[in-house]
């Protein structure tokens, strides 16, 4: 009787030393093997693994994306402009070896990346005026802030893969007034624009009216000079006409004369022996 039960407390105390001595790591998970506090290996791939019951410890680190959510914070700018930023990161445990050695966990590690994420925000903020800040610049800012940051966090053993602000606001007592003063400044832009704008179309229209001078000019002296040769060739026309029977040209213009002067209504007051009457004379007397 007392070696079966000695062959089951042999049994169960085999077991357990069996269950220490197995682990397994998830495929979210990472292990670091640590031997009387040493660190000796980093696990990274799933599967089934020993150690050393009682001697060797697991550390055991996400392997997945984590998400890091600052507290705002205040920031001057060049132009000394006080704004509340508040940021967040993406980040991932790449060297568990040098995140256990430098920060042990993943709360330790986000008080050290929000130091480190605010130093690399203040750095390059404080290089960049409020107009850059909110709207010109603001790509750029955020790669370099990645990066600087990146960079400080790899001792660490942290690969940041992003830094993003999400929020970049001026503080309540602050906001109308720079509200107004970037109103007025607006409005200045405004107005030079306008007279710039007005000066442009003053030129416009007077160099328009001087070219529509100089055309209605030209033309008017073309019409000119082509009435002038009309009525000189006219005047050849009938010189010629007067030359060839001077006695019907005037008996054609007499009768003109008559169509244009004894038309209904018209009253003349001439004698019979006028010679405007002398052509009605000879046709009376026939």
């Amino acid at each position: 009787m007392r070696g079966v039960i000695t062959l089951v407390v042999l049994l169960v105390a085999m077991a357990i030393l069996a269950d220490s001595a197995m682990f397994i790591v998830d495929e979210r998970e990472q292990v670091v093997v640590t031997q009387l506090g040493e660190p000796i290996d980093a696990i990274r791939d799933p599967g089934l693994y020993y150690k050393i019951p009682f001697i060797q410890q697991l550390h055991t680190f996400d392997d997945r994306l984590l998400y890091s959510d600052a507290e705002p914070a205040q920031i001057y700018t060049q132009d000394k402009k006080n704004l509340i930023v508040d940021n967040y990161a993406r980040w991932r445990i790449d060297d568990p070896l040098k995140f256990l050695v430098s920060v042990q966990s993943v709360s330790q590690a986000q008080s050290r990346l929000d130091d480190i994420i605010y130093s690399a925000i203040r750095e390059e903020l404080g290089q960049r005026t409020l107009v850059e800040i909110v709207s010109t610049h603001w790509q750029a800012i955020m790669d370099t802030v990645t990066q600087r940051s990146r960079a400080s966090a790899s001792s660490l053993g942290i690969a940041i893969l992003d830094v993003r602000i999400k929020r970049a606001d001026l503080p309540r007592e602050n906001k109308a007034n720079v509200f107004d003063r970037m109103k007025a400044e607006r409005s200045r832009t405004a107005k030079e624009y306008r007279a710039e704008g007005e000066e442009a179309a003053t030129k416009i229209r007077a160099e328009t009216d001087l070219s529509v001078t100089k055309l209605t000019s030209g033309a008017f002296q073309k019409a000119q000079l082509i009435r002038g040769e009309g009525d000189a060739e006219a005047l050849r026309i009938y010189a010629e006409a007067f030359q060839q029977d001077p006695k019907f040209y005037e008996f054609v213009r007499t009768l003109e004369a008559y169509e244009k002067t004894l038309s209904t209504g018209t009253t003349i007051v001439l004698p019979p022996s006028s010679d405007f009457f002398k052509y009605l004379g000879k046709y009376r007397t026939r």
